[in-house]
């Protein structure tokens, strides 16, 4: 059965791990004294080698003949490890073991010595999946754990880890490895393998992998069988574009031929390159630009590597740092949009067609325009400021005193104000007849505009009669009492009754039912109680 590359040429030795040397001697030097922990926390990002140095240790501290702190992966207990069948080394996953149960399950194994090795050995690995409880059971393991018990944890978010787990375990943090480092292991392999590869596609899986030697090693075997292994070769086998069309696209741009930009980047898609990655390579490439030119010597060690010093500097010869500065964000902008866009072709050629723009001066005057407005909106802003606006403020001054003129009028119309009824009265000094005058009142815009107009224009609720200078109301509806008998009701009914009749009256409003009897029905009602009668 065929193996991947990546577990097949896994590292057996500390010393074959490749770029975390400060960790490797560390752990060497803690098992060739004995002075291993019972607790190790492994951090890093993926492909690193964390799992790896795990298994690594595992084997070194069960080892019955170690070698400078070495595992020599001939003895019984190298060799059980390695193949799984010493049940006493286990490697459990957190992400579908992430209960207490799972947790306590490894809490009542942990109190009996192993079998056929030294030492019991847990490799917890995506640690941080564990749940609260778990962590907490995980927790009193730790506080006092068994001689014979040692737990390594790995996890790829330090954050999510407890406080109380990391002051009780010691922490190794794995960088990630650097592009010439995982390029060595990748010829190694090749080599091991018998593949011809050139320096080129080592280099490309190198950067392809981002720091992860499985990523590269993945993407190594991923173009096994198709004869020598080269740049182009790769590229095609991953889907990406290779360093040439970026390198197309940049002269292209740079020249303000959006015509040619569009010829190479329709060749490339074409082919079966995605817009994001032809984008993203002619980043990378401008990215790289831009550190030589800010770093000229000593930036080797920072370029991508997709193109060589030389050649970088031939394509950013005619170009300021400043206009390919303003091109590096406007293209970082697009290759971030493309994910959200509904056209990513369209939105690839778009941002070429700006580029390209940039480049020719096609684009000043819409960078010019918003500012135009911008500035015209500027000046107005201060003239009001600068402009003796205190001006309007005298006028306020006067008008707030014809206002208060004007609104308290109307106001004392309803208090016993004589002058405002007078004036009135010459008006209309002759008095309304009688049968009318309540209809006038209930047309009036005072009345319309309240709440209880609908009761009050009810004949069935209200019976108006006028004696002298009252106006009385009679209520046979007790929600229409409730609503018109209010302060602001009667006052405003007053003003316009005033005002229609030419004198001053007053409101009431009574149920019929609470009416006072006539004079007659008194007098009747207190002889009837005093059996007294009148002739």
């Amino acid at each position: 059965m065929y193996q991947a590359l990546y577990r097949k040429y896994r590292p057996l030795r500390f010393e074959d791990v490749v770029g975390q040397e400060h960790i490797t001697t560390t752990l060497r030097r803690q098992v060739e004294t004995g002075r291993t922990s019972h607790a190790y926390l492994f951090v890093g990002s993926r492909g690193t080698g964390k799992t790896t140095c795990a298994k690594i240790l595992s084997r070194a501290i069960n080892c019955e003949n170690p070698v400078g702190g070495e595992p020599c992966n001939e003895c019984p207990a190298c060799r059980g490890i390695l193949s799984g069948s010493i049940l006493d080394v286990v490697e459990i996953d957190a992400a579908s073991n992430n209960g207490v149960d799972n947790v306590r399950a490894i809490r009542d194994e942990a109190i009996y010595s192993p079998a056929s090795v030294r030492k019991r050995v847990y490799i917890i690995d995506e640690v941080h999946m564990l749940s609260v409880p778990a962590f907490n059971a995980l927790l009193k393991i730790l506080e006092e754990p068994p001689e014979h018990l040692v737990f390594i944890l790995a996890t790829t978010e330090l954050q999510k880890i407890p406080a109380t787990i990391l002051s009780r375990c010691q922490r190794f943090s794995f960088r990630r490895l650097g592009a010439r480092d995982i390029e060595g292991r990748i010829k190694y392999v090749a080599k091991a393998e018998g593949l011809t590869i050139t320096d080129g596609a080592a280099a490309l899986l190198a950067r392809l992998g981002e720091g992860a030697m499985r990523d590269s090693l993945s993407l190594l075997d991923q173009c096994l069988g198709r004869g020598e292994i080269t740049e182009e070769l790769v590229l095609t086998s991953v889907g990406l574009t290779g360093a040439s069309t970026a390198a197309g696209l940049w002269r292209a741009v740079k020249q303000g031929d959006a015509a040619s930009a569009l010829e190479v980047f329709e060749g490339a898609y074409l082919s079966g390159t995605e817009p994001t990655p032809i984008l993203s390579s002619l980043l990378t490439v401008l990215r790289d630009m831009l550190i030589l030119s800010v770093a000229p010597k000593g930036s080797e060690s920072l370029l991508s590597g997709s193109l060589s010093s030389s050649e970088l500097r031939a394509l950013s010869t005619g170009a300021d740092r400043a206009t390919m500065t303003r091109a590096a964000k406007t293209l970082q902008e697009a290759v971030s949009d493309l994910s959200t866009a509904r056209d990513q072709r369209t939105a690839a050629e778009l941002a070429l067609i700006s580029l390209a723009g940039l480049f020719s001066g096609e684009e000043a005057e819409p960078a010019e325009k918003p500012a135009r407005p911008a500035a015209a909106i500027s000046k107005p802003a201060p003239a009001p400021k600068a402009a003796p606006e205190p001006a309007p403020e005298p006028k306020p001054e006067h008008k707030p005193e014809p206002v208060p003129e004007f609104k308290p009028e109307p106001k004392p119309e309803l208090k016993p104000e004589p002058k405002p009824i007078s004036q009135e009265k010459t008006e209309a000094p002759a008095p309304a007849p009688s049968g009318d005058w309540w209809q006038r009142v209930l047309a009036s815009e005072e009345i319309r505009g309240l709440i209880s107009y609908m009761f009050l224009s009810d004949s069935a609720n209200f019976r108006v009669s006028l004696d002298g200078d009252r106006v009385t109301l009679r209520s046979t509806n007790p929600m229409a009492t409730l609503l018109a008998d209010t302060t602001d009701t009667k006052a405003a009914i007053a003003e316009v009754a005033s005002r229609i009749l030419g004198r001053r009256v007053s409101v009431r409003i009574t149920e019929a039912a609470d009416e006072p009897p006539a004079a007659e029905d008194k007098l009747d009602s207190l002889l009837k109680f005093g059996n007294v009668t009148i002739k």
